[in-house]
């Protein structure tokens, strides 16, 4: 785990193979911001592939997130194609040969902690990025 994640006590984390259902599986909260990493687990090996925010901190220092949180970002956010993840995710696993996901989640804005999770996103990107010149291969872009 990087470091800079230890902070967020309100966390979790779940196993997702092609066979479940994505909405089945997801324990995320449907009120949280913050972000979510996601790691391809092969044997006993996992390989983090991707990193993702959700939720915007506004100029009065309140959050604005949108309907859902962090299970509707995991569950319905876009990836691989204008179809949500629950549809993607099982499509792309089946490409690579990934046998599961595990994906850990962690709110970063709340009543006990104010980070702004794209900012938190970014710290665990550019770790990833300084130790292995490139982003993790599910993110296109930062």
């Amino acid at each position: 785990m990087y470091k800079e994640l230890k902070k967020f006590k309100v966390s979790n984390s779940f196993t997702f193979t092609i066979e479940d259902s994505l909405e089945q599986v997801c324990n995320a909260p449907e009120g949280g911001a913050g972000i979510f990493v996601v790691y391809a687990v092969e044997g006993d090996a996992k390989e983090l592939i991707m990193v993702a925010s959700t939720g915007t901190v506004q100029n009065d220092g309140t959050l604005k997130s949108k309907n859902g949180g962090l299970y509707d970002k995991i569950v319905n956010g876009h990836q691989f194609a204008k179809t949500g993840r629950k549809y993607s995710w099982p499509a792309q696993m089946k490409l690579e040969s990934i046998e599961a996901l595990e994906v850990v989640w962690y709110e970063t804005f709340n009543a006990d902690v104010k980070a702004i999770p794209t900012a938190v996103e970014g710290q665990v990107l550019q770790n990833f990025l300084d130790e292995n010149a490139k982003l993790p291969r599910w993110n296109v872009a930062f």
